[in-house]
């Protein structure tokens, strides 16, 4: 076997999608929380990882938009499993408004989030609920609307919900975050106690890339994702901690930065930062080690998952492996770049991502621990299979609809939300 020269080792540690990269802090910034490193480039590193179920031929087999060539082995195109899972697919229910995200209640009722900025409970047989009140008014041109929801980690003793949504302000409109009690009384449900405890600062006046997912860490700390308001003039922002578009946060159930926040005691970073370089992060989810990863929409070509740690710079725009929707360049084309860390995977063609979720279940025994991606653009479901950090295989599972976001049953199904004015609910179960 040719051996690697040693300076070739020293950069693909440097820009390994699991190497703690980090930009300088600024001056007069506290600097950026580091993991410790660990071993990186030694023996077989450069081989792709491989399972026995995995098959020879990828998931994708559309053209790439672009011809940019991936830095490290199955970080595109992975294989897909050698035998493809077999599902069975049932509408739970139907009739909801463009319905974004959903959750489940601890008794399997599903508490459902529209676009237009009403928030419902589904009943166990599918039949949604009427408009809760309490909820505010939010933004809803273009991408914009009521986004996330996510049960605080007590729900079941303080009843409390969280919701991100496009909240209108003077001059435009940013992401933001209300904490609020879910009360059922009589058989009607109502917000109370509302509060909005967090906002993406600076205001603008568009009408794309608000994100935005809500996950609670294990040590009940909340991940808030965002994106970057998509136009050339905020893009650049998301290369800018004094902003606080393009990033992923990391707040505490008040809306506040821990401590140990990467940015915090800076003296114009915003403390709340947890990673930047984002594009628009619309899925994220926990792995089994309870570590946040998210994937993100690319322009054209280019989604990104990515393991978002503290401190580490994404990118966004001056690296990616996608184009603009024009065909030419982003910035002066890029894909790697000292200080910036490599994706985990990416995607080209783009899948759409939105929702995202831990296959955790029995019923699908194939999908243990995979992440189950929702496509906007792919038209179903993206299994994604881990060895460590590395993807091994991709799958993909059509459903011929636009899959706003997944969510795993306590029955181990698998229920995903379909986008549009006549939105439904899916599960998946195994099929023979």
């Amino acid at each position: 076997m040719k051996r690697i020269p040693q300076s070739l080792l020293a950069t693909a540690a440097f820009l390994s999608l699991g190497a703690a990269v980090h930009a300088q802090a600024p001056a007069g910034q506290a600097p950026a929380a580091v993991e410790p490193r660990q071993p990186r480039i030694e023996g077989d590193a450069f081989a792709a990882p491989t399972s026995s179920a995995t098959g020879n031929s990828p998931a994708e087999t559309e053209a790439p938009n672009t011809s940019y060539k991936p830095l490290l082995p199955n970080q595109t195109r992975a294989p897909k499993p050698e035998t493809a899972t077999k599902v069975k697919t049932e509408v739970v229910a139907k009739g909801l408004d463009s319905p974004w995200a959903m959750e489940f209640l601890p008794d399997g009722r599903m508490l459902v989030t529209e676009k237009a900025g009403k928030l419902r409970i589904v009943a166990k047989d599918g039949t949604p609920g009427p408009a809760i009140s309490g909820v505010p008014k939010v933004d809803a041109k273009g991408q914009g609307g009521l986004l996330d929801v996510a049960l605080s980690p007590s729900f079941p003793s303080d009843r409390r919900i969280y919701l991100s949504y496009s909240e209108p302000r003077e001059k435009g409109n940013g992401t933001s975050v209300l904490r609020a009690k879910l009360i059922e009384e009589n058989g009607v449900a109502r917000l109370d106690e509302v509060k909005v405890i967090f906002r993406q600062m600076p205001t603008y006046d568009g009408d794309k890339h608000f994100g935005s997912r809500l996950v609670f860490a294990p040590d009940g700390k909340l991940f808030v994702t965002v994106g970057e308001r998509s136009d050339k003039v905020t893009r650049v922002q998301a290369q800018d901690l004094t902003s606080g578009l393009g990033k992923v946060f990391r707040i505490d159930t008040d809306g506040n930065a821990p401590k140990d926040n990467p940015f915090t005691g800076g003296e114009k970073a915003k403390p709340e930062i947890w990673s930047y370089g984002h594009r628009n992060v619309q899925a994220a989810a926990l792995d089994p080690q309870g570590r946040l990863w998210t994937a993100e929409h690319g322009p054209r070509g280019g989604d990104e998952l990515n393991r978002p740690r503290p401190g580490v710079n994404y990118g966004w725009p001056e690296v990616s492996y996608g184009i603009e929707y024009s065909g030419e360049k982003i910035g002066e084309g890029k894909t790697q770049a000292g200080g910036t860390a490599q994706p985990v995977y990416y995607w080209d063609p783009v899948i759409g991502p939105s929702g995202m979720a831990l296959y955790t279940g029995d019923a699908f025994p194939a999908w243990k621990d995979d992440f189950l991606i929702g496509g906007l653009v792919s038209g179903g479901l993206v299994a994604v299979k881990l060895d460590g950090d590395k993807v091994v295989s991709e799958e993909r599972i059509p459903l011929d609809a636009r899959i706003r976001d997944v969510r795993v049953g306590s029955d181990g199904a698998v229920y995903a939300v379909t986008d549009g004015p006549d939105g439904k609910i899916l599960k998946l179960t195994p099929g023979t």
